[in-house]
């Protein structure tokens, strides 16, 4: 038999679903399911708990329990770096995600921070440095309206970027395409990249910036960005609220039996 509080829980989520509770919409208060005969004040408080650990709602004070917005951002894969959006337009890689997902964007979305620092040691094996070497570092915070949906700290040796919109600490991307024009028109075209993702639990700092409800995990990206010649160009961490996208990969299955043939 599974807990009060669980089969509560499980209740109010299958109404969520069914859109009996809409996005924005405000959940009962505590008392009011008290009185219904729904359980004890504790049991009402730990199904609300676990909900808003699932996701599901956002609780505040003075706002009560609100149902989340139930349709993440589609966050995707190879697509969203097409040169053909940054080389030849505009359309940074997050405003990619929003267009696929047809939600509004404001280049505004996105600030950022820019520093000159030591190198951790994460990112000085990406770059095959020297510990505590410098590098220049591009904090960005993405929000969707108020809330925000992931960081993003990049990671350039300053011989590739010194002197470029990279650097420049302009509030919004760098500039028409972004970081990665930037590096285009400095003669390092992006390539290939390697991203490598790690679920965890936020820090409270994390929890903090990225306004996660208890209990809520984060998605950790690492992404290394090649040239043609194997020239690390970029190494950037970022941290995605987990609840806040999906994650979509469409690409060609790959064959190297076939290709190795070829090779022959």
């Amino acid at each position: 038999m599974a807990p009060k509080w669980r089969e509560l829980a499980d209740t109010l989520a299958a109404r969520i679903r069914s859109g009996e509770y809409a996005p924005g919409q405000q959940l009962p208060h505590i008392r009011e399911l008290v009185e219904a005969g729904e359980g004890s004040k504790s049991t009402v408080h730990a199904a609300y708990k676990a909900l808003e650990a699932e996701g599901l709602v956002a609780s505040s004070r003075g706002h009560g329990t609100v149902v989340r917005r139930q349709t993440p951002l589609k966050r995707l894969g190879v697509a969203r770096y097409d040169k053909a959006k940054w080389r030849d337009g505009d359309q940074v890689a997050f405003i990619a995600d929003r267009v696929a997902t047809g939600r509004a964007y404001r280049r505004g979305d996105q600030t950022q921070t820019v520093s000159l620092v030591e190198a951790p040691p994460a990112v000085a094996e990406a770059h095959g440095l020297p510990a505590g070497a410098d590098v220049y570092a591009r904090a960005r915070l993405v929000k969707e309206g108020d809330q925000p949906t992931h960081s993003l700290t990049s990671y350039y040796r300053p011989e590739h970027v010194e002197g470029t919109r990279i650097v420049d600490p302009t509030p919004g991307p760098a500039g028409r395409g972004g970081g990665f024009r930037v590096l285009y028109d400095a003669g390092y075209e992006i390539d290939h990249m390697k991203e490598q993702l790690f679920a965890r639990v936020p820090t409270s700092d994390e929890a903090k910036l990225l306004q996660l409800a208890a209990g809520e995990w984060v998605v950790e990206l690492h992404r290394t960005t090649f040239t043609a010649d194997g020239t690390v160009v970029e190494f950037a961490i970022g941290i995605h609220a987990a609840s806040r996208f999906a994650w979509e990969y469409d690409f060609k299955v790959p064959d190297s039996a076939q290709a190795g043939k070829v090779e022959q």
